[in-house]
């Protein structure tokens, strides 16, 4: 369905990035990876789906570097036909003793990142009357939960940037849709449930079982492989109408 197209997943070397990164290749797009740690297995991995794979190494908070790999896509392969914003970091803390820097930080990466790289490929999908921006978001774009300041702050900001940028494209062939999931278990998640096991003396099992008890009825974490049938879904003839969703995968979280 994809074939001939080009995707750009920032943060796509593990977890939902390149889950994502992946179905867009089952359906024969040529893939750009960004993040950081291992990067070899990664572009193997999506290599593997028979498609052409390349990886741009830039600094989700430096718009010097989001617009050096916005080039490179192009120049690559030609185009750059889908955007996954997808990067994102983590820090917990109550308000009051939450650090500048981690604020800073998150706000850049979470949010700032999904701008640049947004404002930087617009042009070039808008001249071909076709294009795709997906954000990675979180249910954290339409609730909250305590301790989680700047986390909460940027993924509200990408919904609501989500819309802005559908309303603004609305009568072209580009769409820019959110995806909301709830947990998902990926390396951030899994340093959660570790941190609660050894915090209160129980097992990863038992722990596991805490967290999404809190607040996901399903009890079942998404996988980054329904995250990425849902990118399909936006990107095949099917979303041509869906424009600003936040579309939540959440195990009935919000629905309570």
């Amino acid at each position: 369905m994809l074939k001939g197209k080009t995707a750009l997943v920032t943060g796509s070397t593990s977890g939902i990035g390149l889950g994502i990164a992946k179905a867009l290749a089952a359906q024969g797009a040529n893939i750009v990876l960004n993040g950081f740690g291992d990067v070899d297995g990664p572009k193997a991995e999506v290599a593997a789906l028979g498609v052409q794979v390349a990886y741009h190494g830039a600094d989700m908070s430096k718009p010097a570097e989001i617009e050096d790999m916005i080039a490179f896509a192009t120049k690559t392969f030609g185009s750059l036909d889908i955007l996954v914003n997808n990067a994102g970091i983590q820090h917990v803390a109550r308000t009051e003793n939450f650090p500048v820097e981690k604020w800073d930080a998150i706000i850049a990466i979470n949010l700032s990142s999904a701008f640049h790289a947004t404002r930087l490929a617009l042009p070039a999908m808008r001249a071909k009357n076709w294009g795709r921006i997906i954000n990675v978001a979180s249910i954290h774009g339409l609730v909250a939960s305590a301790e989680k300041a700047a986390y909460v702050a940027a993924k509200h900001g990408v919904v609501g940037l989500t819309k802005v940028v559908a309303l603004e494209n609305a009568t072209t062939g580009v769409t820019c849709n959110a995806i909301c999931p709830g947990w998902v278990l990926t390396p951030l998640v899994q340093k959660q449930v570790d941190a609660k096991a050894t915090a209160l003396s129980i097992s990863n099992e038992e722990a596991t079982k805490l967290l999404l008890g809190e607040k996901e009825p399903s009890m079942q974490f998404t996988t980054p492989e329904e995250l990425g049938a849902l990118a399909v879904f936006f990107c095949s003839t099917a979303g041509n109408n869906v424009r600003g969703v936040a579309w939540n995968m959440d195990g009935g979280w919000t629905a309570q």
